[in-house]
């Protein structure tokens, strides 16, 4: 790539991974859900439970474009690495306020989260790659890995199981149990716990080497196939690895990082060769809006969602009901069925997030954090 070329099928790659996240997470009724669209129980892979690890790897790539533009300057690495701290505390304090909002209840707020996980894979991930070359970042990638594998498998704790990996016993639930307390998700699960963290900042490494090779000067024809190679490699080694450690994305497993990391860069390369190479564009400028304002998107459509879900009006029956249950039960389920009514939910607001984002592209209003 040419410096200073925007990478378009980026763009195009994180909105639709938003698009994505916003149907998943904004169902009409939880009770009516697409299988598709719900997350594995425990152990498998969803189209839905790909959704965090593809803005981890996204979060990888950017990195590969954004840190060389100041690393070309010649400057000290000292105003990178404040602009890290300092990107890494606004995203665990948007993620904070996101669990507080509404409620306002910190005894029992939840610590961990979204943002608050790719602000810390963020963190250490970029001084992997500002303090190693590629040959260590691989090193680093590997010894993650293969270091949560060995500490969810051969370190004791009190009423260990035979099962590393079973639901309700496991060494992550119960160092998240220890630090967190009631501050989890759910008692029995903490999605984004902390030394499942471990490996998810391998996801943003893989992603830091994707955007390097994208943007090497070989040809694309080469970089395509390379990155195809690689995508079928990495997923390749996920299912073999799954026969000992399972994909599992709630303790987001070694095995579920290859997997999900090759079917991303799977992703990125079609994209990058259809719309980067091919200039093929027709019919996709509302994933590049997304895409393109990504934080506003996530932010605003989330603290939205839970406005809709968390306020409650009183219908002239006594009827107490969220606004969102109001618009499935009393519109979307009528016209549509309770399935197809549930899934026009978030397919509205899709619609509306990018009308407002439009409007924001047209004006060149790009929210960095």
């Amino acid at each position: 790539m040419k410096p200073g070329e925007r990478l378009i099928s980026l763009d195009f790659f994180r909105g639709a991974t938003i698009a994505l996240m916003i149907v998943v997470n904004n169902p009409g009724s939880w009770s009516y859900v697409l299988p598709p669209f719900r997350h594995a129980e425990w152990h498998g892979c969803t189209p839905t439970d790909l959704v965090f690890p593809f803005f981890l790897f996204i979060v990888g790539v950017a990195m590969a474009f954004s840190f060389a533009k100041r690393l070309e300057q010649g400057h000290s690495l000292w105003p990178l690495y404040r602009r890290i701290i300092r990107r890494t505390i606004t995203l665990i304090l948007l993620g904070i306020f996101l669990a507080l909002y509404w409620d306002w209840d910190f005894s029992t707020v939840r610590i961990p989260g979204v943002l608050q996980r790719i602000g810390v894979c963020y963190f250490f991930a970029s001084l992997i790659v500002l303090n190693f070359r590629t040959r260590g970042q691989i090193l680093w990638i590997a010894g993650l890995l293969l270091g949560y594998w060995a500490i969810m498998t051969l370190v004791p704790y009190p009423g260990r199981g035979t099962d590393p990996w079973a639901f309700g016993n496991n060494l992550a639930l119960y160092v998240d149990r220890l630090v967190f307390g009631r501050h989890m998700w759910k008692p029995d699960i903490e999605p984004e716990g902390l030394i499942s963290t471990i490996p998810a900042i391998t996801q943003v490494l893989i992603g830091y080497l994707t955007g390097q090779w994208i943007r090497s000067r070989r040809e694309p024809l080469e970089k395509t196939n390379l990155m195809f190679i690689a995508a079928n490699v990495l997923i390749v080694a996920g299912l073999f690895w799954a026969y000992w450690m399972p994909i599992n994305k709630q303790l987001w497993t070694s095995s579920y990082v290859l997997y999900t990391s090759g079917i991303a860069i799977h992703s990125l390369s079609i994209s990058y060769w259809l719309i980067d190479i091919k200039q093929k564009r027709k019919g996709l400028q509302p994933f590049i809006v997304y895409g393109s304002n990504a934080i506003l998107a996530f932010f605003g459509s989330s603290l939205m969602a839970k406005t809709l879900y968390k306020w409650h009006i009183t219908l002239s029956s006594g009827e107490t009901i969220s606004v969102t249950g109001y618009l499935f039960k009393y519109i979307l389920s009528p016209i549509f069925g309770n399935w197809i009514g549930s899934l026009v939910h978030p397919i509205l607001y899709f619609l509306i997030w990018w009308a407002i984002l439009s409007w924001f592209y047209r004006r060149k209003i790009f929210i960095r954090v």
